[in-house]
């Protein structure tokens, strides 16, 4: 929201400058430019000049009054954009075998309002990246220490990360409302993917243990740990 607010920013002063150095260029009014689709143009037309060309003779010394912008260069300061929350569902199917305590995500599907998507590769790398992440926190993740306070997941050697192989095929749906607190209409999605699967994830768990009464587990998940509160549970029974 804040660097893309400020790009917008930073063009429109762009933008500006060009036309008044296209103006200059094609012999036209300030008034009569436009700036569409690339390049100045004069309006009722077919008189244009485009951007990067504009540039470029700029570049080679192009000679301009010194009462006109010298250059297309500009600087822009974006001081802070409201606040505007992502929100969405998030839905993880989990299965665990009761002998080991291995849980599965096998499916995942997620309906995100992100605002305005500008890239939408991005925007799923965003998203898928993020879910892992919280499938990690919430099956592997784990500080351990022994008796001493000696940290004993110090390296990766130690201390789990989820793999590709730990991931599920995502399905992912926008159902984008524009954010009105900024000119592009973005909320923002760095953080909605880990944001959502850590409850839906950790959630589908204790559903999962549910039918031995298990209605809450800490974090992380691990096998070993469901394993114990099976045991633990069956054990009452």
């Amino acid at each position: 929201m804040a660097s893309g607010t400020a790009i917008v920013g930073a063009s429109e002063k762009v933008i500006e400058r060009g036309r008044q150095i296209a103006a200059h260029v094609l012999e036209a009014a300030v008034s009569d430019v436009e700036f569409s689709r690339g390049r100045f143009e004069i309006a009722g037309t077919d008189r244009f000049i485009e951007i990067m060309e504009l540039a470029t003779m700029l570049r080679r010394g192009l000679q301009l009054p010194p009462d006109l912008p010298q250059t297309l260069d500009v600087q822009h300061v974006h001081e802070s954009s409201p606040s505007a929350f992502p929100n969405g569902c998030h839905v993880a199917e989990v299965e665990i075998d009761p002998e080991t305590g291995v849980v599965e995500v096998v499916k995942y599907s997620m309906v995100n309002d992100f605002g305005v998507i500008v890239n939408p590769l991005l925007v799923a790398g965003q998203a898928h990246g993020g879910v892992v992440q919280g499938i990690g926190q919430v099956l592997m993740e784990r500080t351990v220490f022994d008796e001493e306070g000696q940290f004993l997941t110090g390296s990766f050697t130690d201390y789990a990360l989820p793999r590709a192989s730990d991931a599920v095929r995502f399905q992912i749906d926008s159902h984008p409302v524009p954010a009105k607190t900024n000119p592009l209409g973005a909320k923002g999605c760095g953080e909605a993917g880990c944001a959502g699967s850590l409850p839906a994830v950790m959630n589908a768990v204790v559903d999962a243990l549910s039918e031995y009464g298990i209605r809450h587990i800490d974090m992380p998940a691990t096998p070993h740990r469901i394993w114990q509160a099976i045991q633990q549970a069956r054990s009452f029974c």
